[in-house]
């Protein structure tokens, strides 16, 4: 019996020492270091018109950062007249002028297909600032002569300024003088010639149908004012210059020779 009671007593003891050693484990803290907390997922860039790359708006070559303009046909444009009045026609390709607009190579094979094309556009645009230089040049008040005489200067004025363009003007092997907006302007051009000839002859001169006394007259103003233009640009006349009195420029020389000239006032 006394045995019996022993027992019960070492049990009782052992009960209550599991229960305090379960109580002292669930109250223990965690250790922090065997804490770890979980990565926090990164949330995807959304995807859109911000994040893409396009030939039509231009990226900056070797970037996936978009290059955008206002208007990349203009840009395009501005680039290849700075390309062309820099380094030449020679120099004008469609990855200079990319590279000049800092853009993709492909966005001016975008815009104008081909290089062709864009030295089309090109001299169309050339032909539009030529044909307004001339307009407000016969429009000043005075005799056909003088009128004559101050669109043959503003001629000579818009070579000197942009001999790129101008020669780019006239080289048709370059040009596919079909584009609509090349074969506009270059009309244009022909007509104000037409027009101003006519002008200081007093007569009506139709653009589709010349007379052969109309179509030399027209022929001997054109080629008057552009071979001084060209043998200017060209440097022909420094040694002629050279030989003149002190002081005396191209312009001068070139008002010598139209007062010079004999026959009807001329006018390109």
């Amino acid at each position: 019996m006394e045995i019996q009671i022993a027992f019960m007593a070492v049990k009782q003891n052992l009960y209550s020492v599991n229960i305090r050693a379960y109580k002292a484990k669930m109250t223990r803290k965690p250790d922090p270091v065997r804490i770890r907390a979980r990565p926090v997922a990164k949330k995807a860039a959304p995807a859109g018109p911000a994040r893409k790359r396009s030939a039509s708006r231009g990226a900056v070559a070797g970037d996936d950062t978009p290059y955008h303009h206002g208007d990349l046909h203009d840009a395009l444009l501005k680039a290849a007249e700075s390309v062309l009045e820099r380094d030449g026609l020679s120099g004008l390709t469609l990855r200079a002028v990319a590279r000049e607009a800092g853009v993709s190579h492909a966005a001016p094979t975008h815009h104008f297909g081909d290089l062709t094309g864009l030295v089309s556009e090109l001299a169309a645009i050339g032909f539009r600032h030529f044909n307004a230089a001339m307009a407000v040049a016969g429009s000043i008040e005075g005799s056909g002569l003088q009128k004559a005489m101050a669109r043959a200067k503003a001629y000579v004025a818009y070579a000197q300024a942009h001999p790129g363009i101008y020669g780019l003007m006239f080289r048709t092997e370059r040009l596919d003088m079909t584009r609509p907006s090349l074969h506009e302007a270059a009309s244009a051009s022909f007509a104000g010639l037409a027009g101003a000839i006519g002008a200081s002859r007093q007569e009506q001169i139709s653009e589709e149908a010349l007379s052969m006394d109309q179509a030399a007259a027209i022929v001997r103003a054109w080629s008057l004012v552009h071979g001084f233009t060209m043998l200017l640009l060209d440097g022909r006349l420094t040694d002629i210059l050279r030989r003149l009195p002190e002081g005396t420029d191209a312009a001068m020389l070139l008002d010598a020779m139209l007062r010079s000239t004999v026959g009807r006032p001329l006018g390109p």
